[in-house]
């Protein structure tokens, strides 16, 4: 049986202009969860506006190492990451 999962890291713009970075399957449905205040608790507090940057992965487990090592990096480094893959922060 082949699998057909996909899954994908991310990256949300808040409107106090900080990021949160997640990992989900659907990443739309999962972006309205966190506007919907559904999603995680960081969200509640820092409402997202956008998706910034999604990733897309063949395995979970390739999608979540990719979360936690963006997470390691600083603000700035994040911002570099972003820019190189086009996005800016404006």
């Amino acid at each position: 049986m082949e699998q057909t999962n996909k899954y994908y890291m991310y990256v949300l713009l808040c409107d106090d202009d900080t990021l949160y970075t997640g990992f989900s399957t659907d990443v739309e449905r999962r972006f309205q969860q966190h506007v919907k205040g559904l999603g995680a608790k960081y969200t509640r507090s820092h409402r997202p506006i956008k998706i910034l940057f999604k990733k897309q992965f063949d395995t979970k487990h390739d999608a979540l190492s990719a979360e936690y090592a963006f997470k390691q990096l600083t603000r700035t480094q994040k911002i570099q990451h972003l820019a190189q893959a086009g996005i800016k922060m404006e």
